[in-house]
């Protein structure tokens, strides 16, 4: 094992800038225009209030230009927000690749301690939270902060007063918005802290409705699962609390510092000197009141943003600083051979499932592992198929270790076929391909070695029929299955119990199927009827540890 930094996030956000230097000089290109184009307009509309108190026509090209520059200000803002869109594209990809990516680098026993809920909240919530972060949070309140100080420079060179008095409820304005982000921070987290909670406990509910229906925990299930909603609502309603009382309070700071502006103004010749305000000045201040004002309000708004994406960018780079599998190397016997040479192995060292145990399984071979329900026969599969290493001892899979195969030598060498069949995305096809390149020669092979090539014609689209397990029975999904394991031609085949939950007909279809797919190979089953129903069969005896 291996701890991953957790700078990864860091660097692949680096990464993703470098790699897009082009879009991000536009990006900062475009925000400037933005800016330029909104602070113009106020200034042509000063010059025109000025011309009317003196009684003199306004230009049409003062009109015309008047016009165009709110127009200009509009583009520019509608594409700094496409352009921030895509950006944050790239980056929530960016993200979601490093994450798909340590998925496959995670240990077996990463997924038994933790749950399923928690890692999908990672790549949906968390997900989803990073991608607001850059499309509307981060980039949107830098863009915001520039576009506050250019108004701010623009109110001194016109009215220095004015200047003073929005300098002045500035740090107020900074304190309260800080106690509305730690306040909204704290929700936000408290949230993602129920949100996963209810992610897990949905499928947690489904895996297990049969028990919870037999001993009648239907009502203990709901009471859960209404507790962790309340959970999610009483956070959301404090953030909401939150949001509800900013942006009241940034609008009357503007109402207030406006009536001082103007009340001053009129006071005398001084405070005129000091807030140098004619007739039009005065608007186009007002202008830039409201302006200023605005950008302090979506920095509120973002703020809520990036204290959610803060939640969720814990949560990943605690994800992405688990460890990693990185199997110890160990040489193999240079001999065709299944073999367990003193091999011990517990999910918890300190206690053992198996202990000291070997044996040898000869290519061709029909072997059934054979123990009581706990004795480790399941775990002597994962071991073989390289989902574990052992703690002590070696194990071989011919001339391979299993941990050390690729993901794309795995199933050239063997097959597995589970208890219940897993469907994936998409066509029937892809139910036996899992998306790899077969010929449609091997797909027909195996759809004849399980027995499935008449139903599978008989569909509207045969092989390319959109995925539905409600077309196939429970019998012919394990068919499936095993049409799924012997695609490759594997020299190799896993069985579990997959007849355990057959009816009598059902399962003298799929053993005739396993017949035909086990003719060639080497065969471990842990079932001693499916074994023995496939030919001779010999079997090794597991003991508990």
């Amino acid at each position: 094992m291996k701890n991953n930094d957790s700078s990864l996030l860091k660097k692949t956000l680096n990464r993703t800038v470098s790699a897009h230097k082009k879009l991000t000089v536009a990006l900062v290109l475009i925000i400037a225009a933005a800016i330029i184009a909104s602070l113009l307009p106020p200034l042509i509309l000063e010059k025109g209030v000025n011309l009317l108190g003196e009684q003199k026509a306004i230009p049409f090209a003062l009109c015309l230009a008047y016009f165009l520059l709110i127009v200009l200000a509009d583009v520019t803002e509608s594409a700094q927000n496409a352009v921030i869109t895509i950006f944050g594209q790239k980056m929530t990809h960016a993200i979601r690749s490093v994450l798909s990516e340590k998925l496959t680098r995670l240990p077996a026993e990463y997924f038994h301690t933790h749950k399923s809920g928690d890692t999908t909240s990672i790549f949906t919530n968390d997900g989803d939270a990073i991608d607001v972060l850059y499309s509307d949070g981060i980039v949107s309140m830098i863009a915001d902060c520039f576009k506050l100080v250019a108004i701010l420079i623009v109110i001194y060179t016109r009215s220095w007063g004015l200047g003073l008095l929005i300098t002045g409820a500035t740090p107020l304005l900074y304190l309260f918005t800080r106690w509305c982000q730690k306040r909204m921070n704290a929700a936000q987290l408290d949230n993602r802290r129920a949100i996963a909670k209810v992610s897990g406990h949905v499928p947690e509910t489904l895996r297990c409705i049969r028990m919870i229906r037999t001993f009648h925990a239907e009502k203990h299930m709901e009471d859960t699962y209404d507790g962790y909603i309340k959970e999610s609502y009483n956070a959301v309603e404090r953030s909401n609390l939150i949001d509800s009382v900013y942006s009241p309070v940034i609008l009357l700071v503007q109402a207030v510092i406006t009536a001082v502006m103007m009340v001053l103004a009129a006071r005398g010749s001084a405070f005129r000197a000091a807030f140098g305000l004619s007739v039009g000045s005065a608007v186009a201040m007002i202008s830039y009141v409201g302006k200023i004002f605005s950008p302090l309000e979506n920095i509120g708004m973002e703020i809520q943003n990036i204290q959610a994406a803060a939640a969720a960018f814990t949560h990943i780079e605690t994800f992405l600083a688990e460890p990693e599998w990185q199997p110890e190397k160990k040489e193999v016997p240079q001999k065709d051979t299944i073999c367990f040479d003193h091999v011990t192995f517990g999910y918890e060292p300190s206690r053992p499932v198996l202990k000291d145990l070997s044996f040898e399984i000869q290519p061709g071979e029909n072997i059934t592992f054979a123990g009581r329900t706990g004795a480790g026969k399941s775990t002597i599969f994962r071991l073989l198929i390289g989902l574990y290493e052992p703690d002590e001892g070696e194990v071989s899979l011919g001339f391979h270790s299993p941990v050390a195969l690729r993901p794309e030598e795995r199933r050239g060498l063997y097959g597995w076929v589970e208890q219940t069949f897993s469907p994936v995305p998409g066509t029937i096809r892809d139910q036996i391909t899992l998306y790899e390149d077969y010929s449609d020669e091997a797909i027909q092979k195996a759809l004849s070695l399980s027995g499935l090539t008449s139903f599978i014609d008989s569909l509207p689209e045969g092989i390319d029929t959109a995925m539905d397990e409600r077309l196939f029975s429970k019998g012919q999904l394990q068919l499936l299955s095993i049409a799924r394991a012997v695609v490759s031609d594997p020299k190799i085949l896993f069985l579990d119990e997959i007849t355990a939950s057959l009816d009598a007909e059902t399962e003298a279809r799929v053993l005739a199927a396993l017949r035909s797919s086990a003719k060639g190979r080497t065969v471990l089953s842990i079932s001693h009827r499916l074994s023995q129903s496939i030919g001779d069969t010999r079997v090794i005896e597991v003991t508990p540890a």
